[in-house]
């Protein structure tokens, strides 16, 4: 795959991955692209189809799984997600930097594929932080939090295996945070910006 090396981007629900991101594209704006993942699940209010995700029946979505058409699909809460190839060539051929929004599960399917993206792991300092954040938000249900919790942990553990990451950034401080990530992205960055004006 042509154009600037993925961003693969993981860490449990409420560790910030979203703000970080979020101010990153605000600042880098023109460098950054979103493969848009497809989902069965429905979608929430003032979600759009083809931006969000992509929404799909289970069949269908199972159906491209089987033919390959997958970088990484996972199963949660009752749903499935996923990242197509087409996705991700779709956001290099406009010279983008592909960001991939993926949880654990994955990572490890995107480590069997020729990608080559930049692995980053975004953690909370604590599960206490991450829970409390978790009950900010008043979108869980108790069993919903329970499920985010536990993930979350497994998802920490994990995290912690040598050479999964490229960068783990434990995010306790915001403005830290963002500026080891912004710094973890420079080269690739600079790489876009070059051949914009090449």
């Amino acid at each position: 795959m042509a154009g600037p090396r993925p961003v693969v981007l993981t860490g449990p629900s409420g560790a910030g991955k979203s703000t970080l991101l979020k101010r990153l594209l605000q600042e880098f704006d023109g460098v950054f692209g979103f493969s848009v993942s497809h989902t069965t699940r429905k979608p929430r209010p003032g979600e759009q189809d083809g931006k969000d995700y992509h929404y799909v029946s289970r069949e269908v979505m199972q159906a491209s799984i089987n033919q390959g058409e997958f970088i990484e699909s996972a199963e949660f809460s009752g749903n499935m997600y996923g990242t197509s190839k087409a996705a991700v060539q779709e956001v290099q051929s406009q010279n983008l930097i592909c960001v991939l929004d993926v949880d654990m599960q994955g990572v490890k399917s995107i480590k069997r594929t020729e990608l080559n993206p930049i692995y980053i792991s975004i953690q909370p300092p604590s599960m206490e932080v991450l829970e409390q954040r978790l009950r900010e938000r008043k979108t869980e249900s108790v069993e919903s939090l329970q499920k985010r919790l536990q993930a979350a942990r497994v998802d920490m553990e994990i995290s912690k295996e040598p050479g999964l990451f490229d960068v783990v950034i434990i995010n306790d401080h915001l403005e830290d945070a963002y500026e080891k990530l912004r710094g973890a992205l420079l080269l690739e960055i600079q790489k876009v910006k070059d051949a914009e004006r090449a």
